[in-house]
């Protein structure tokens, strides 16, 4: 039974990356290849705004904010342990931060961990040799100000602090430089 949950989920989860994937290409086809956005000034979670600010803690008690990253591009990506499709696209998140100059932000929702157990998300980093910033949502302030829902969900900010891309759901590598070539 749990083996036919999980494989429903994945399929699911990459069915929607599937399904954004052919949107912008079919947008490409189009003939609607602006890929710039409409920048505004306002803070929100659509394309073109100003992402919202967060303050979250490293796993060793430093305090981060999203706004320190302003100059760079940046994939704020949500994730937990427990999370399969999560745990599929970690290993690509870390070829994507070794290849490029973009600055992962791995927020971990450690309010659905089981017993919050920050040991296991330090066991997670260590198996999959993870060497991009993973910090911790306690109290599920950043999850709740980026609404996610999905696991995982990641957002593509721009170097001027921007919303580039939303996905919902597991990326592949391809998809992530795909849309890192287009960020500004």
């Amino acid at each position: 039974m749990k083996k036919a949950i999980f494989i429903t989920v994945f399929v699911l989860m990459f069915g929607w990356a599937v399904y954004e994937f052919i949107s912008n290409k079919e947008d490409t086809a189009k003939g609607n290849t602006d890929t710039t956005e409409q920048v505004s000034n306002e803070v929100g979670l659509e394309r073109g705004n100003i992402a919202p600010d967060i303050k979250l803690k490293t796993l060793d008690g430093e305090e981060v904010q999203l706004s320190d990253y302003r100059g760079k591009k940046v994939m704020l990506n949500f994730w937990a342990t427990w999370c399969p499709p999560c745990r599929a696209e970690m290993p690509d998140m870390e070829k994507f931060h070794q290849n490029t100059d973009i600055e992962i932000l791995a927020v971990n929702l450690i309010e659905t961990e089981t017993n919050q157990d920050i040991e296991k998300v330090t066991d997670f980093i260590d198996e999959y040799e993870l060497t991009f910033s993973v910090l911790v949502d306690e109290g599920s302030q950043a999850s709740t100000l980026f609404r996610i829902s999905p696991i995982p969900t990641s957002y593509l900010i721009n170097s001027d602090g921007t919303i580039h891309n939303m996905a919902f759901g597991a990326l592949n590598y391809e998809l992530m430089i795909q849309e890192f070539e287009k960020m500004k």
